[in-house]
């Protein structure tokens, strides 16, 4: 089967960006076999970006590097330039997650401000024949490994601080060859696949709208972002 169109640049997926280009051939990834490649890409974007909110879902990847964070659909966007950009063929899985998963990560006194149901998505690379599920990704270990050591004794399965996860101390978070997971078990809608993420977000939209989104962009993520430290700090 050819892929050869899920190689291909898009407006999100900008990874002919200097800055993209830049941080490959620094890293030396085009030298790597297939499965360390989809490794380096992976572990980059799951350690070296944190967990954080951007301004909107539908950021450029060279943007979503800027930022040095993100969440499921930026840090998935940035994942996907990255992956293209070193011949993995990538494709994106569209959801939606029940906003209760976000609970703590988001603060309660501005939790108003999310959805019921919460655009998501996930990453499927094309790997020795098959389509594999990238989505552990989304937390850097160190806000993983603080909420693991905070809620540790719950009884599984485990749901809140963006996790949502039949097994909160030990998810499918490592790049081992098969698909990756942690907030699987909060999805609600699935929308199918989609070649790129600008289909998506042209088909479905961000997250919020109006007023909201703009007291999102420039004022409420920020607290987010610093609730999140908080956490990654063991606060």
């Amino acid at each position: 089967m050819n892929h050869d169109f899920l190689l291909k640049p898009t407006t999100m997926l900008d990874f002919q960006n200097a800055t993209i280009v830049d941080l490959i051939e620094r890293r030396g990834w085009r030298n790597l076999d297939e499965y360390e490649r989809i490794g380096a890409a992976y572990d980059f974007v799951r350690n070296g970006i944190g967990f954080g909110y951007n301004a909107s879902d539908d950021l450029k990847a060279s943007k979503v590097l800027l930022d040095g964070y993100g969440q499921c659909n930026t840090k998935g966007t940035l994942l996907m330039a990255l992956l293209r950009a070193i011949s993995i063929p990538c494709r994106l899985h569209g959801f939606t997650i029940d906003n209760r998963l976000q609970k703590g990560a988001i603060p309660g006194y501005i939790f108003f401000l999310a959805p019921k149901y919460i655009l998501h998505s996930w990453v499927e690379v094309y790997y020795e024949g098959k389509w594999i599920d990238l989505e552990g990704f989304i937390l850097d270990q160190g806000y993983l490994s603080s909420v693991q050591r905070k809620f540790g004794n719950r009884p599984e399965p485990y749901q809140g601080y963006a996790i949502a996860t039949k097994c909160l101390q030990r998810p499918t978070v490592e790049w081992k060859g098969e698909s990756t997971y942690i907030q699987k078990e909060g999805i609600h809608d699935d929308f199918g696949v989609f070649d790129n993420p600008d289909e998506f977000y042209a088909a479905h939209g961000t997250n919020l709208s109006g007023i909201k989104k703009v007291l999102y962009r420039y004022f409420f993520r920020h607290l987010m972002n610093w609730n999140v430290k908080r956490i990654r700090d063991g606060a």
